[in-house]
């Protein structure tokens, strides 16, 4: 049996901060003492009062996306861009990762489809083959509107991996962009279309809807009771959209983009989820509700950080240190409560008995760096 001690730290229980030691016995922590100066203990670690944190849990990242391509066009290889965007969490505290995998797409051959295989088989084969740092998931994005999404989810239904689903419809005019303007700012400027292409691609999109989406999303709503698989939906941006969303027994908000989707979502206790970006940025990217907005209102459960990494355990602190949160309750944002959402009974805060995930914390210039990272007891970062 081996033993570690972690001393002379700040430890962000689940309801208060402990000066003193965690003690680790091989991949579980053992004990959490406070002490009021550094253990003596042979091979201790000095955290000099740096803050010991339970390993941050992401349950909805595009990082894996922007590793696949880096840049327009260029499509990296699938085990690489894996493992290289698996460093980026553990780098950044993130222990337990659910990557962002899109089954559909809003264009018919878009690089998402043409990618879709190569990086689950990718990151099936690292984690399998204990390659990576953070231990991942798979969270299927299903995009409701596509044509082939149930022939897509057929084949994946199976996947062992697989460990949440959620129902997305970009469709013009509705949920993340409610107005037809911000829409034509935001995907004329992602493919370049002219205002007669981005007017034919419109009526494409609603054309596709009208066609698929009833059936696609009684499909992935099966596909998930089926499997036991948590449900979440994206972009819920009224209470009547909630309200779909509580009939399909949909656990997570994620991203409501209006107050009144927010409060709607906590009245009928799904987990409402916000963007760290949008935290740290202090708005919302494509217009909508600011993040801010909704913890202030209290309506804020768990954080992601989306499309940047570091955000998550930097949003975490702008909770505390900006908008009031108590310390144990802002990182409970991105370790305790995302865990409860998913149903990860062993992990998320640091407890006796729960796995040793493990993220060491100092600030400089107001703002929180990582400077280590341990998963099961080892330390990956």
């Amino acid at each position: 049996m081996s033993e570690r001690i972690v001393s002379n730290a700040q430890i962000v229980t689940r309801d208060q901060v402990i000066r003193g030691d965690l003690v680790v016995r091989d991949a579980s922590i053992a004990a959490i003492e406070p002490a009021s100066r550094p253990s003596a203990a042979a091979g201790a670690i000095d955290f000099a009062g740096d803050y010991l944190l339970p390993g941050l849990i992401e349950l909805h990242t595009d990082n894996l996306e922007h590793a696949a391509t880096p840049r327009p066009a260029v499509r990296w290889p699938a085990l690489s861009a894996v493992v290289t965007h698996d460093a980026q969490m553990a780098a950044s505290g993130i222990t337990t990762v659910y990557d962002a995998i899109a089954v559909g797409d809003i264009q018919r051959d878009g690089d998402r489809l043409a990618r879709l295989d190569a990086m689950i088989e990718a990151v099936t084969d690292a984690q399998q083959s204990g390659l990576f740092r953070a231990e991942h998931r798979l969270h299927l994005r299903c995009e409701l509107s596509h044509s082939r999404l149930k022939e897509m989810i057929a084949g994946l239904a199976e996947h062992p991996l697989i460990g949440l689903m959620s129902l997305m419809d970009h469709t013009p005019g509705q949920r993340q962009f409610v107005t037809m303007e911000q829409y034509k700012v935001y995907y004329q400027g992602k493919y370049q279309l002219s205002d007669v292409e981005l007017a034919t691609f419109v009526a494409e999109r609603k054309r596709d809807q009208e066609l698929y989406a009833q059936s696609n999303r009684e499909a992935v709503i099966a596909a998930a009771r089926a499997r036991c698989v948590k449900l979440a939906s994206h972009d819920d941006a009224t209470p009547a959209h909630v309200a779909e969303a509580v009939a399909a027994g949909v656990a997570i908000a994620e991203f409501p983009t209006t107050v009144e989707a927010a409060q709607a979502a906590r009245a009928a206790a799904i987990y409402v989820v916000g963007g760290a970006p949008n935290v740290v940025r202090g708005s919302s990217h494509s217009g909508n509700a600011s993040a801010r907005d909704l913890a202030r209102a209290g309506l804020l459960d768990i954080l992601s950080s989306d499309y940047v990494p570091v955000a998550l355990l930097q949003a975490a602190f702008v909770l505390h240190d900006e908008l009031g949160f108590a310390l144990p309750a802002a990182i409970a944002t991105v370790s305790a409560n995302p865990a409860a959402a998913v149903g990860l009974d062993d992990r998320g805060i640091l407890s006796p008995g729960l796995r040793a995930d493990l993220v060491r914390v100092s600030k400089h210039n107001g703002l929180p760096f990582v400077r280590a990272t341990w998963r099961g007891g080892e330390r990956v970062a």
